[in-house]
């Protein structure tokens, strides 16, 4: 059996950049509290919407800085890959908290618009332009700090996704300034809802494909198996499994069955390095655990998982 496998600097990248993490972090707790007080004041429903999903952005850069810090702890004892899928859970966190969200949103501004509140429109507007300005500096804080790593995506997407509220509410604001029609409050806030829908299904998806090891979205087995088959000597490969550690480092396993000469003419060892060649070429894989048997050893493989 041979295993290869390096360092990979995904996680590794996004946590020492934590920099502009907290720097985003401190900026939007500041902004929120404001907010908070503001849309107490006016009973607008967006901009308390927006505050509430602030406060899980806030989260959610906090969670991302503490998964990051994880990430670069080395393997130690039981934790064979480190605490590098810690920021899957980070992820993990992150999507589903921006569905939390969204429902309970979803709920109010439901009721809202059957039976809409007084909403004072020009505290409304000034804060949302303040609140785009905020996210535009904190979604190029957060982008300069990775986003290949799933951890750090996940907190980009709740700014994004906020930013992207911001902009409904201003629009809501002036609406209700010039024509008084104050469900309008209530439409950006659905608006809202769907943002925050668009942008934690996908996380939620990709973070539990990982934990649960599945193969990567973008790595086909089939083609996998042909290139490792098309190595010289090879006749079978088996038990292929291929799953992510963490953003970025992808490993795989397989049973490769060899001709019974190549285990006395030394020319195993030739075909390992050009199995790990073909993984990392074609697949930028370099990450794999592959076990090479002899022909004969088929008969005595028990319980073998082929994919």
């Amino acid at each position: 059996m041979h295993e290869q496998h390096h360092d990979h600097g995904v996680t590794v990248t996004a946590a020492t950049r934590r920099g502009p993490l907290w720097a985003a972090l401190l900026l939007l707790l500041a902004f929120m509290l404001a907010e908070v007080v503001i849309a107490l004041l006016t009973g607008s429903l967006a901009l308390l919407s927006d505050a509430g999903h602030m406060l899980t952005d806030a989260a959610s850069i906090a969670i991302a800085l503490w998964a990051a810090g994880l990430a670069v702890r080395p393997p130690r004892g039981p934790m064979t890959f480190g605490w590098r899928r810690a920021e899957i859970i980070s992820a993990m966190v992150n999507g589903v908290s921006l569905l939390v969200v969204a429902l309970v949103v979803l709920v109010e501004a439901v009721r809202r618009l059957v039976d809409p509140p007084q909403v004072d429109a020009l505290p409304v507007i000034v804060v949302a332009l303040v609140g785009m300005v905020v996210n535009v500096v904190d979604v190029r804080l957060i982008a300069a700090a990775n986003r290949t790593s799933l951890n750090v995506e996940g907190a980009y997407q709740h700014i994004l996704t906020d930013l992207f509220g911001f902009i409904g509410t201003l629009v809501a604001g002036v609406v209700i300034y010039v024509t008084d029609w104050t469900r309008a409050d209530a439409i950006a806030s659905l608006i809202v809802v769907a943002l925050m829908a668009r942008a934690g299904v996908p996380i939620t998806i990709k973070a539990v494909r990982v934990l649960m090891e599945a193969a990567p979205a973008d790595l086909d087995l089939d083609e996998v198996r042909e290139h490792l088959l098309g190595v010289d000597h090879v006749q079978a490969a088996h038990d292929l499994h291929a799953w992510t550690v963490t953003s970025g480092v992808t490993s795989i396993s397989a049973h490769v069955v060899i001709a019974d000469e190549c285990f006395t003419d030394s020319h195993a060892n030739e075909i390992l390095d050009q199995l790990d060649e073909c993984l990392a070429e074609h697949f930028d894989i370099s990450h794999s655990t592959i076990q090479l048997e002899p022909a004969r050893h088929r008969a005595h493989e028990r319980n073998t998982t082929s994919v």
